[in-house]
């Protein structure tokens, strides 16, 4: 039996939040740092109260930091933790300013992290949020939140002292939008088998394997398909490798088009095929694998002006009577695949579990 194929790898998203989050942990302590030591080069007013609230928000800051990096309290990264942080970020650094010298303070720029760390990892909406909430902080630092005192030249200056924040989040919106469509093409790249256009074997284990475990917890029957070509070595020796392909892009196509929206193909690689097939019990696995195998078989692939009669073999094992993983039924499947070449291709065979 080959190797499992099936094993969840982490997923591009998965880890470009995982380098973010790495950077933003850095920002939280290298902000700490600067206050701190403008706590102890005597930055505070002078006065013990200030001095005090300082130290307090230090404390509670540093905590906050400590929970969401090290506690271990979420399994994983997510752009709801990330923008908590921000957040949280925004209001230390406006509890400082209030008890240091406010608009004045030299850590007025501290800012810019919250907003940088928006516009990196949580796009244009969530980022304007976070400018509109440092305006607020601004207009409480100034001490100017009522009606009257908010003119049209109080507003013009709000916004020249607010625009290094703009400018910054303008600049690294654009520059995260950049990078999220490379990301997202590299992602699909990544996932994709570049010949059929179907899943790779990545891409089908992290589809799958969520969908799997989705049956799993609620008892849902589900089937696996493998697929594969009895054609593909006499077409490669008669024909070359280029009619080959054409060969595995007509059989991808006729596997998708007798699928619905929710079930999930891939390559398996070379000349096999994996398809998985959610809330599907082994009746209606046997009508999709027949609906596969008779579309091509009625459906010759035309090569060098040539109509070529193919065919297809296919196995199919199914949860939860053939096996409780994903891994388990693939491989089930796989030995049923190997039944159908055995007993003369062109024909779908069903896993069935040796007698004790």
């Amino acid at each position: 039996m080959r190797p499992s194929k099936t094993e969840a790898p982490v997923s591009i998203e998965q880890e470009e939040l995982r380098g973010i989050s790495r950077t933003v942990a850095e920002i939280h302590w290298l902000l700490l740092i600067l206050v701190l030591l403008y706590l102890i080069f005597g930055g505070a007013r002078e006065d013990a109260h200030s001095s005090a609230a300082i130290s307090a928000g230090l404390f509670f800051y540093a905590a906050l930091v400590m929970s969401f990096r090290y506690a271990n309290f979420y399994r994983g990264e997510t752009r709801w933790k990330i923008a908590i942080e921000a957040s949280g970020m925004v209001a230390f650094i406006t509890w400082v300013l209030w008890h240091t010298d406010g608009l004045a303070s030299p850590l007025l720029n501290a800012y810019l992290l919250p907003v940088i760390t928006s516009a990196l990892t949580l796009g244009k909406v969530a980022t304007l949020l976070t400018v509109a909430l440092i305006a607020a902080c601004y207009l409480l630092l100034g001490g100017s939140l009522a009606p009257d005192l908010i003119s049209l030249p109080y507003v013009g200056a709000l916004i020249a002292q607010l625009a290094p924040v703009l400018l910054v989040a303008y600049i690294t919106t654009m520059f995260s939008a950049d990078i999220r469509y490379g990301l997202a093409r590299a992602k699909v790249l990544a996932e994709t088998d570049d010949l059929t256009g179907l899943l790779n074997v990545r891409g089908f284990a992290l589809a799958a394997n969520r969908l799997f475990a989705q049956a799993a917890r609620h008892g849902r029957a589900t089937s696996v398909l493998m697929i594969d070509s009895d054609n593909l070595k006499s077409v490669n020796d008669g024909y070359g490798h280029a009619a080959g392909d054409q060969l595995l892009r007509h059989l991808a196509q006729a596997i998708q088009a007798e699928l619905r929206f929710t079930d999930v193909a891939a390559r398996y690689g070379g000349d096999e095929f994996i398809v998985l097939l959610p809330d599907t019990p082994a009746k209606g696995a046997l009508e999709v694998a027949e609906r596969i195998r008779n579309r091509i078989a009625g459906a010759p692939v035309r090569i060098d002006s040539r109509e070529l009669v193919t065919s297809v073999s296919i196995g199919i094992a199914c949860y939860p009577e053939d096996g409780a993983t994903l891994d388990a039924l693939a491989a089930h499947a796989d030995g049923a695949l190997y039944s159908a070449k055995q007993d003369g291709r062109n024909r779908t065979v069903k896993f069935r579990a040796a007698a004790a």
